[in-house]
């Protein structure tokens, strides 16, 4: 695990455990050893929080390419941070571009890391699930590794969308870790993708009882991505 992550843990992470007091539910689904996907909701930033704040194995998030190559101070800081937490570098640009970051996540996931990723592609406006995209599935059968559906709850309430830190007395906060899925051995042209992408929602829908809205959700902004 990189040192950086490991004082996150236990700096960022222990006041996200004492501050808001997650539930956590199914941690005995999380496989001890190996790659594995988390595929989750989206209601705030915070999901990365908590959802850092409550495993204990090193987890690899998506960030900015931005971040990796920014100048000055500042910049240099930001390098720093995203490299020492592990972090997978992604390309807004879209097209050939955004789908590299698949491709550096591929040996991070042979190479026994979790990687997050949230298949709506942005938060929910609302509260409510929306279709996902097929970058799970695909990335889970290129890597050939289980797919661990992620259901976060009350955390939209911690940190809504345009809230620049998080909440304090925001209600329970509950993560739920369901079954792994194991897509191994599946075609990969689009209807299978589209087909093993529906069934990760449909787990996820089990966890959160949220209401699925059968279209994608729309982008708050030129940033956000559909990974």
């Amino acid at each position: 695990m990189p040192l950086l992550y490991t004082l996150g843990q236990y700096t960022v992470g222990t006041v996200m455990r004492a501050a808001w007091r997650p539930k956590v539910e199914g941690l005995e689904n999380i496989p001890p050893t190996g790659g594995a996907i988390f595929a989750g909701n989206h209601l705030s930033v915070a999901d990365e929080l908590f959802l850092g704040s409550v495993v204990s194995r090193h987890l690899a998030f998506w960030a900015k390419a931005e971040y990796f190559t920014g100048t000055g101070v500042r910049g240099w800081l930001t390098r720093y941070v995203v490299t020492g937490l592990g972090a997978i570098r992604v390309e807004r640009a879209g097209g050939r571009a955004a789908l590299s970051a698949f491709d550096g996540a591929i040996p991070v996931l042979r190479g026994g890391d979790l990687v997050a990723i949230y298949p709506e592609g942005t938060r929910s406006p609302d509260g409510r699930l929306y279709r996902g995209r097929t970058g799970a599935a695909r990335l889970a059968l290129a890597a050939e590794v289980p797919v661990i559906p992620v259901g976060m709850i009350g955390t939209e309430r911690v940190q809504p969308i345009g809230a620049r830190l998080p909440r304090l007395g925001t209600g329970e906060v509950v993560v739920r870790f369901g079954k792994p899925l194991d897509f191994i051995g599946r075609p990969t042209d689009r209807t299978s993708l589209r087909r093993i992408t529906d069934e990760i929602m449909t787990e996820i829908q089990k966890l959160t009882g949220q209401e699925y809205v059968p279209r994608y959700a729309p982008a708050r902004n030129a940033e956000e991505n559909g990974t």
